[in-house]
């Protein structure tokens, strides 16, 4: 393919992905899957070229910015009600798939050994995040869509680290014919994941750092784009999971955006990321349809054939999902018993004692409490009173959705495989047996997977009749709540005097009294005095965004509730700041 053929290819690309955007709601089909029947059939068409993509371009070009993407627009409150289950699903849940599957191929495939069978068995057990798109759209439980979108986001470390060891072990063993030991695969697991986390969290702080000294919205987003590049590459060279440091990195990045950018900044990055995972994603399904003629080819030409490949790939589909349901069957019943009555009286409990603990004071601890300052003493009291705050707003969050078996169901069919299944195959050695019928297989799991359950899943939610009803009117309820914390705030902050103007000079006293009549009907007023008024309407602003991540960080309210709250807050400064330079 030439230069010239490439940029065509490409600009087809992205208009197909744009319209197919379009397009995909209309007839309520989700974008990707779509995509992947558009390439099949174009993969099919004579006068185009066979498309073969380097699986490293998708690992680290389309991987890191597409997980980070992700990441940043994490719901992190719900993340971390629900880490343990999303743990279980993107470490546990594929360390045995994969060992199950491994084990399978290694039977129906004699010749291909246990390590590459491993190898296979890994590239088939991360599940993607199309399927959080689809169970968005479709009205699905908030708690079901973290899941889902929680475990799409880790797996695919899992399920690479195994990959990487068992390839490892295949070429140990192809040159000195020992295997090596376990204990290196664990100990390299655990150091993946380790450093990861640290670079990734470096990354992330140093970005929130360094975009806020910028400021200026194009500039941010420009060093936005790096930032999965800047925590992917380096970590890989230390042997961690570069994909996990690009989460972690987005995670640490979408939580202090609150505080450390402006509102500009915020709007740019959302619709930046958008843009980016939208044409990132649309490419590397289509693409995955395109390859899919040359694959099938291949595998015609070799010796175990068509009829063979698709056996061994449905087997191994219903391995999966046989696998994934009893999984899940366990996990929906342990979620049940975090609601046992007990841990409310038992919170109920420690809440009245830390009562009684405050109405004694630090004196009845003798010696050692009067040793105690009175602020020391309340900022302990208020530490204990935040946790127990905390505990009691994620059992109401459990409550309010509860995960059962309709849930559970949804979470099983929503398991689709798709890019990293796709990218992760083409990595296998070049000497591995039967490489072409590897990669064949694991093809054809993956576009069975996504059109099976991928175009079934709106009908099976349908039937099982789920709503997220119950998730709308908790969110109405927070953000009641919510915007009454902040009012309270505003007043407390008009009634000290502490507001200031934007220079940081304070509003004069006569002005604070008489400003209640004109605070919305500044075009009503005097030049001198309507700017004041929108100097002040920004001031409580400020205020309120103060409050708002202060309360964030007690874990009383859903991401949902905060993230529409701050949204209307960014909108109304931007409003303000505009008028206020209109006025200049």
């Amino acid at each position: 393919m030439t230069t010239t053929e490439a940029f065509l290819f490409v600009i087809g690309g992205v208009l197909v992905v744009a319209m197919t955007a379009r397009v995909a709601p209309r007839i309520r089909v989700a974008g990707p899957l779509l995509l992947v029947l558009i390439g099949i059939v174009a993969s099919y068409l004579p006068f185009l070229p066979d498309i073969s993509v380097n699986p490293e371009l998708i690992l680290v070009g389309v991987l890191p910015p597409l997980l980070y993407s992700a990441a940043v627009s994490l719901p992190a409150v719900e993340f971390r009600r629900d880490l343990l289950p999303i743990a279980g699903l993107a470490v546990v849940l594929v360390f045995v798939s994969s060992f199950v599957l491994g084990t399978f191929f290694c039977l129906v495939i004699p010749d291909l050994g246990y390590p590459l069978a491993l190898a296979l068995g890994a590239i088939l057990s991360p599940t993607d995040a199309v399927a959080t798109a689809v169970a968005k759209r479709l009205g699905v439980s908030r708690r079901v869509v973290t899941m889902l979108e929680g475990e799409s986001l880790l797996n695919d470390a899992s399920a690479l680290v195994i990959l990487n060891s068992a390839v490892a072990a295949f070429v140990m063993i192809a040159s000195t014919g020992q295997a090596p030991p376990a204990i290196d695969a664990v100990g390299g697991f655990f150091w993946a994941v380790f450093i990861a986390i640290v670079i990734g969290a470096i990354v992330g702080y140093a970005n929130l750092r360094l975009r806020s000294w910028l400021r200026s919205s194009a500039a941010t987003t420009a060093a936005g784009f790096i930032v999965p590049f800047v925590a992917y590459l380096p970590t890989e060279e230390l042997g961690g999971s570069g994909l996990v440091a690009a989460v972690v990195a987005g995670i640490v990045t979408g939580q202090g955006a609150a505080r450390w950018f402006t509102p500009e900044q915020r709007m740019s990055d959302r619709v930046t990321w958008h843009t980016v995972e939208l044409l990132l994603e649309g490419g590397v399904f289509l693409i995955m349809g395109l390859e899919m003629s040359e694959i099938v080819t291949g595998t015609a030409n070799g010796i175990h054939g068509i009829g063979h490949g698709l056996w061994i790939a449905g087997a191994a589909l219903g391995i999966l999902l046989l696998v994934r349901t009893g999984y899940v069957a366990l996990l929906v019943w342990g979620q049940g018993r975090r609601l046992h009555p007990r841990r409310t009286e038992r919170l109920n409990a420690i809440s009245d004692r830390i009562d009684e603990i405050e109405a004694g004071g630090p004196e009845q601890y003798g010696d050692r409490g009067r040793r105690i300052t009175e602020a020391g003493w309340n900022r302990r009291l208020a530490i204990f009173r935040r946790r127990i705050s905390r505990a009691m707003s994620d059992l109401n969050y459990y409550r309010a959705a509860p995960l059962g078996w309709k849930h559970g169901t949804i979470i099983v069919w929503s398991g689709m495989r798709g890019v990293v299944t796709l990218a992760a195959a083409q990595t296998l050695p070049a000497d591995a047996p039967s490489r072409h019928f590897l990669i064949f297989v694991a093809f054809t799991v993956a576009l069975t997977s996504l059109m099976l359950q991928g175009f079934t899943l709106p009908g099976l939610v349908r039937l099982l009749r789920v709503s997220n009803e119950d998730d709308e009117n908790l969110v109405r309820s927070e953000q009641q709540r919510l915007e009454r914390e902040m009012h309270q705030a505003a007043l407390l902050a008009a009634d000290e005097g502490s507001l200031t103007r934007r220079d940081g000079t304070p509003f004069a006293t006569e002005f604070a009294e008489r400003v209640g009549p004109l605070f919305l009907q500044a075009g009503e007023a005097e030049d001198d005095e309507a700017r004041d008024i929108l100097e002040l309407r920004l001031a409580l602003i400020r205020v309120r965004r103060e409050r708002l991540i202060e309360l964030s960080s007690g874990g009383q309210f859903g991401s949902a509730a905060l993230r529409r709250a701050l949204a209307e807050l960014d909108a109304s400064q931007i409003n303000l700041e505009l008028r206020l330079e209109s006025a200049d």
